[in-house]
């Protein structure tokens, strides 16, 4: 048995799946780039996937295999200018599970309609399939996202005589915590950062240790907030004594939070 395949096609799918699922992975790392980076390096992954096909050496599925990371890594690194190599793979599976999920929608979706032979594995019947597989996992991440916004706290902290207002994300996932005495620790942009500058003194600093995907191990700076409200649902928590880490990871200068709450302070 053997397979004929039009190179023209191949490269004109590749290219299609390539700009749904560097967009897709783009919203997922919350990475931003511009549509013509995404446009060339949607095309210099189609143009090295066929590069890979037309090799005369091996068999094409050994070919494919050890084709396709190195090219997904490449279209990372020329899309969303990513250089540390942790994060380059890391993106890499991303990529690699969005597209999985998108070829299985997209062979559910084929197997659920009777279509003329001619047309079934069609270049334009695959890229209406795809579209309608990347509009599918847009619209789960955008439901994941206003779950998550649900999760967005009122936070006021008095500075003197006057109040900080600030919106918190309270995030399960978060388990820094005191080295000495296992207090929970918040975390805090350098935005907001330096609304609190006046509590940041000497004897309030704590050396936090934590680890990240980006860096192995290291130390944040935090300081002791005498005071902080967090509004919840039906009830204000008033906490005494808060720890914050001062960390832009994870919380990007223009979102809608300045602060991660550690959900140790709402349990108790």
């Amino acid at each position: 048995m053997y397979y004929k395949l039009y190179i023209d096609s191949v490269f004109f799918i590749q290219f299609v799946m390539n700009l749904y699922l560097l967009s897709i992975t783009g919203k997922i790392l919350r990475c931003t780039a511009t549509h013509r980076r995404i446009l060339l390096g949607a095309l210099s992954g189609a143009g090295l996937i066929c590069l890979v096909i037309a090799i005369p050496a091996g068999s094409l599925k050994v070919r494919l295999l050890c084709g396709v990371i190195p090219v997904s890594i490449g279209m990372i690194r020329v899309v969303f200018a990513i250089r540390p190599l942790k994060l380059l793979v890391k993106s890499s599976i991303v990529m690699a599970a969005c597209g999985f999920f998108m070829g299985s929608v997209v062979l559910w979706l084929e197997r659920r309609f009777t279509w003329p032979e001619k047309w079934r594995y069609g270049i334009w019947t695959v890229a209406f399939f795809g579209f309608l597989a990347y509009r599918f996992l847009r619209f789960l991440l955008q439901k994941m996202q206003k779950e998550k916004e649900s999760d967005i706290r009122e936070v006021r902290i008095p500075v003197g005589e006057k109040m900080i207002h600030m919106k918190a994300l309270l995030d399960t996932g978060n388990h820094l915590s005191e080295p000495v005495n296992g207090a929970p620790v918040c975390i805090i942009s350098e935005k907001a950062a330096g609304e609190m500058a006046p509590f940041f003194l000497p004897q309030r600093y704590h050396a936090i240790p934590y680890r990240s995907v980006g860096k192995e191990r290291g130390i944040l700076d935090a300081y002791e907030l005498p005071e902080l409200v967090i509004e919840d649902t039906y009830h204000e928590i008033c906490c005494r004594r808060v720890i914050v880490a001062i960390c832009n990871t994870g919380i990007s200068q223009d979102s809608i939070y300045q602060m991660i709450l550690h959900p140790g302070l709402i349990e108790n």
